[in-house]
C-alpha cells in the first residue's frame, strides 16, 4: 500500500515594506539587507519580561537603506531633514518611533542596525530586528519588522 505523497511547504520568507516620503519604495528581505555593508555589535540592554539581555546582531545601518531608498528632504537645507520621522512595526505588533536626526551622521550619528542575524542565527524567517546599541531599555528593539515608514509631512506647530 502506498502513503499518499504530501509536499512541505516552505516557510514563508519574512518581508518587509519601506513606505512613505521616499523616492523608492520597497518589499524588502533579509537577503536583500545583506547587500548593505554589515556592521556586527554586542548588545546589552533589559528587557521587562526577561531581564538583561546579552546578544551579539549583525546587519546593516537603518540609515544607509534608507539613504537608498531616496527620502525625499531637500539635501541642500540639511535642517529639511529634521522634520522627518521613522515609525518601525513588528510581525507582533509592535511599535517604535524614531527621528531622522537620531540616525544621521550629522546630527546623533546612532549606529541603529536593521539585523539580519541574532546570535548568528539568521532571521530570514523571523525577518529583520530594529537594533538601537544605545539604548539601555530593549523597548525599541523591534522583532520581525514588517514595515517601516517615512514620515516628512511634520511641519511647524505654530
Amino acid at each position: 500500500m502506498s502513503r499518499p505523497f504530501t509536499e512541505r511547504v516552505a516557510d514563508p520568507v519574512a518581508e518587509l515594506a519601506l513606505t512613505g516620503d521616499l523616492a523608492s519604495p520597497a518589499r524588502m528581505t533579509v537577503s536583500d539587507l545583506l547587500a548593505w555593508p554589515q556592521h556586527r555589535v554586542r548588545v546589552s540592554f533589559e528587557c521587562a519580561t526577561s531581564g538583561i539581555q546579552h546578544h551579539g546582531f549583525k546587519g546593516p545601518l537603518l540609515h544607509d537603506v534608507l539613504s537608498a531608498a531616496g527620502p525625499v528632504f531637500d539635501p541642500a537645507r540639511r535642517k529639511d531633514r529634521l522634520r522627518f520621522l521613522i515609525a518601525v512595526t513588528g510581525a507582533d505588533g509592535h511599535h517604535a518611533l524614531l527621528s531622522w536626526a537620531e540616525i544621521d551622521p550629522d546630527f546623533g550619528r546612532a549606529a541603529v542596525l536593521l539585523a539580519v542575524s541574532i546570535d548568528d542565527t539568521p532571521l530570514d524567517r523571523a525577518g529583520p530586528q530594529l537594533v538601537l546599541p544605545q539604548d539601555r531599555c530593549g523597548a525599541r528593539h523591534i522583532s520581525g519588522i514588517n514595515a517601516i515608514r517615512v514620515d516628512g509631512g511634520y511641519t511647524s506647530w505654530t
